[in-house]
């Protein structure tokens, strides 16, 4: 099966989706660039189009509100977008973190690129981390993303990673998640971002005693049923069950990791609580969830059906603690 992954980088462990190419650490933005395969450039052309088939090639015509977007070193075809597109290259998204790597203490942990070029991103480590009890530690990160093909904004996203099983997790609180969105029709600008993102980085503390009160939250069986019902089936805890129950394998899973089989399931932060109940559908999203290939999964959760799913899950998670 061909890979929606061209190519990726990561330091440290293998990342959950077990693809890429190891680096050391602190390596410069110029080797990320070339492990990660984000060394070449998105340029554009004018759409042509072939009018009639009068002598060997026909009348060539232009249309100039559209042009065509490819790769500089294959000059393979990403997209046709129209002439107000803002086109942010693949080394722009490794630069984002130049100032913050060298000033600010982040690092590196993953970048590449997905569908041969139409996305890309990189992933770093914000140095924040806190340890809920039982040693269940999670920590900051901050992604940020980007598409060629108009299905993704530029989007800066911060997020948490639980180190027991890599489970991901954007950090949203109130409904709303603090990701920073720079449509295409705009020109991206780093530093604008970064100083909306100090916000969204400084609750990192309101979000992690967000979290320690999930762990806390004892949930009787009933309640579990009623959460991953709500979650994954959309039925309400009050509502009559369907007769025929709507994913009922996904139901089935994630029950099964929330009660031993998930990892850090049995961690005294997850073992019968609101954190162990969220857990359970981001392992599942993660690492369970069925998809074409772990790619496709991937992309599904940091960017599709996938995220939906689990910030479902955490809201939810949070008004049972309420």
């Amino acid at each position: 099966m061909a890979h929606l992954i061209e190519q990726m980088a990561y330091v440290g462990q293998t990342p959950w989706h077990g693809l890429g190419n190891q680096l050391t650490q602190k390596q410069p933005i110029e080797i990320w660039q070339r492990e990660a395969g984000m060394d070449w450039q998105i340029q554009d052309s004018p759409v042509h189009f072939k009018a009639d088939s009068i002598g060997p090639l026909g009348t060539i015509h232009s249309f100039p509100e559209q042009k065509v977007l490819f790769r500089s070193d294959t000059k393979a075809p990403l997209s046709v977008v129209s002439n107000r597109y803002q086109i942010v290259q693949p080394r722009e998204v490794l630069e984002f973190y130049r100032d913050l790597s060298e000033v600010s203490g982040y690092e590196l942990e993953t970048a590449g690129v997905l569908k041969g070029g139409r996305k890309f991103w990189a992933l770093a480590r914000t140095g924040q981390s806190a340890v809920l009890k039982g040693n269940d530690e999670v920590s900051g990160y901050l992604l940020l993303a980007t598409s060629c093909d108009g299905t993704l904004a530029t989007t800066a996203t911060p997020t948490t990673v639980r180190v027991v099983c890599n489970n991901t997790l954007s950090i949203a609180l109130d409904g709303a998640c603090r990701s920073i969105k720079v449509p295409h029709n705009t020109r991206f600008d780093p530093q604008a971002v970064k100083k909306q993102l100090g916000i969204a980085v400084s609750q990192w503390d309101e979000f992690m005693y967000r979290m320690r009160n999930l762990a806390e939250r004892k949930v009787q069986w009933h309640e579990a049923m009623g959460f991953f019902m709500n979650v994954l089936c959309d039925v309400s805890p009050n509502s009559k069950l369907p007769e025929v129950l709507p994913n009922e394998r996904a139901l089935r899973k994630v029950q099964a990791l929330y009660e031993g089989q998930g990892r850090g399931a049995t961690l005294a932060s997850a073992n019968g609580t609101a954190w162990g109940l969220l857990n359970a559908v981001t392992e599942y999203v993660d690492h369970e969830r069925r998809a074409r290939s772990t790619e496709y999964r991937m992309d599904s959760a940091w960017f599709g059906q996938g995220a939906q799913i689990k910030q479902r899950a955490l809201d939810a998670a949070l008004t049972l603690a309420a």
